[in-house]
């Protein structure tokens, strides 16, 4: 008995499972379009199948893009494009798009950027990661106290090891509010060996302290001198000055109008 089936469904059919099994079934969505293309005789042979699989590779990198954006773990999307440059005359603008420019990345420098509160220093610091994502790195935002609670966790269960290569594993990790007060020997003890750990791995900082201000924060005169020799001395160092932003960040209130008595 010969089967009822159109050619044309059949012909799909194993289209469709072929494609799942390439784990390209997502070819699928545009597949019609583009045929009626070919059949309309706008595509040739070969760009029919280059259409088709740079379609593909624009979606993947979407893809990765978006999964490298939530592993990053970005208080919010930042991007530099979002950043209003004009509101604050005082910021050095051509040096922070200059590092737009990822030289740093390449050559696994760190960023420090410092400065009074409310100047967008966890901006900008959001947003060179989102350009380093871009093109391709892993990245990681997080606190110093954050890093600290994290690593003390470790020392009290046994994870210590494990948790330390986790902050090292990351191409780009962004440390917000650093140096903000003074560390015990163990904590300063912990953020030495995760810089010596990311050695040629860029961070980028954020502090509302100049650089030269943080060695009075480690008990250890030593520690203090190895560490950041280490980091400042292998970071570009962009100070943001001017007044803050968050004032106009404040929500507006709706004017009440005057309760006047009635009258008896």
């Amino acid at each position: 008995m010969t089967s009822t089936v159109p050619p044309a469904v059949v012909d799909r059919t194993g289209l469709r499972s072929t494609l799942r099994t390439l784990k390209l079934s997502e070819m699928l969505d545009t597949l019609d379009a583009r045929l009626a293309q070919a059949g309309a005789g706008q595509l040739g042979h070969l760009e029919f199948l280059q259409v088709l699989c740079q379609e593909e590779i624009t979606r993947r990198d979407a893809t990765a893009l978006a999964r490298r954006l939530r592993r990053a773990r970005f208080p919010e999307q930042a991007t530099l494009e979002g950043f209003d440059f004009t509101a604050n005359p005082k910021l050095p603008a051509a040096q922070i798009r200059d590092l737009a420019a990822l030289r740093w990345l390449a050559a696994g420098e760190s960023v420090i950027l410092f400065g009074p509160v409310g100047v967008g220093k966890t901006h900008i610091a959001q947003a060179l990661g989102h350009q380093a994502i871009r093109a391709g790195a892993d990245v990681r935002f997080t606190t110093l106290s954050r890093v600290l609670a994290d690593l003390a966790g470790g020392h009290a269960d046994g994870t210590w090891t494990r948790r330390l290569a986790e902050l090292a594993r990351p191409t780009v990790l962004v440390l917000d509010d650093f140096a903000i007060r003074e560390l015990t020997a163990t904590q300063a003890d912990d953020l030495y060996k995760l810089v010596r750990e990311r050695a040629g791995k860029p961070m980028i900082l954020t502090s509302n302290r100049s650089p030269v201000d943080w060695y009075p924060l480690f008990p250890n005169p030593v520690v203090a001198e190895s560490l950041l020799d280490r980091l400042v001395n292998a970071s570009h160092q962009i100070f943001m000055n001017g007044h803050s932003y968050r004032p106009n960040k404040r929500p507006k209130t709706a004017a009440v109008p005057p309760v006047t008595a009635n009258p008896s």
